[in-house]
């Protein structure tokens, strides 16, 4: 008899095979596991022992990979569904907010009306690219509003997009590359990540600073008036 020694970890056909063969094996091999009623021969119970365990095993391994990719896949799932939901969202917002028909953003963007419809409604998956262009027609920051609905901030995307700091982070994000790689060179290679929510904090207070810097200015220049 040939026994199913191992166990497959792809999709879920793959895993539904292996349990047909466990079960094809035990049925096959009933009467080397249960003798006839009309002997009187001594039943081999280290071996009944050894396949009905076997076969328990066997049972157990499968449905709990079945289990385990079904909750995988229901997981992405629900991850890619709320990622598109969250870009629908803001896609709705620059679109509602731009001023103009649907019919005109829609042209300029290289698409049918009715694709924009379904697309900022969530009704269809939103590619990056598709995304991007409904953005530039609408005039409003493309990388800053993506990065933020894509990072589950989409309220802040919506609620930046037309206002000055989401053109602030549009230019920041832009420039930040380049400014890195110019005054580090070499030593980016030194960053790592978990300096970036710091960096992050850093960069607001040196902001909010300068932003009192030039209320203070401007507090001075109307009092030597």
């Amino acid at each position: 008899m040939e026994l199913v020694t191992e166990f497959g970890d792809g999709d879920v056909s793959e895993n539904r095979l292996y349990c047909r063969r466990i079960t094809r094996f035990l049925s096959t091999n009933h009467d080397t596991i249960l003798l006839s009623s009309s002997t009187n021969e001594k039943p081999d119970v280290p071996l009944m022992f050894f396949l009905v365990s076997y076969s328990l095993l066997v049972r157990y391994v499968c449905e709990s990979r079945l289990r385990k990719r079904g909750r995988t896949m229901d997981r992405q799932g629900k991850d890619l569904d709320a990622g598109n939901d969250r870009i629908a969202r803001v896609l709705a917002h620059a679109v509602d907010s731009a001023g103009r028909s649907r019919a005109d953003l829609a042209a300029e963007a290289g698409m049918h009306r009715e694709t924009l419809t379904r697309l900022i409604r969530g009704e269809r998956p939103i590619k990056l690219e598709d995304a991007a262009r409904i953005l530039s027609v609408c005039g409003v920051p493309v990388r800053s509003t993506l990065i933020l609905a894509l990072s589950g901030d989409d309220e802040l995307a919506c609620q930046w997009m037309r206002h000055d700091v989401g053109a602030f982070l549009e230019e920041f994000l832009v420039t930040l590359p380049g400014a890195l790689e110019t005054t580090l060179g070499e030593r980016c290679d030194e960053l790592r990540p978990r300096w970036a929510k710091g960096t992050s904090q850093l960069v607001a207070r040196m902001l909010a600073n300068h932003i009192d810097d030039f209320a203070a200015r401007d507090v001075a220049a109307q009092l030597a008036r």
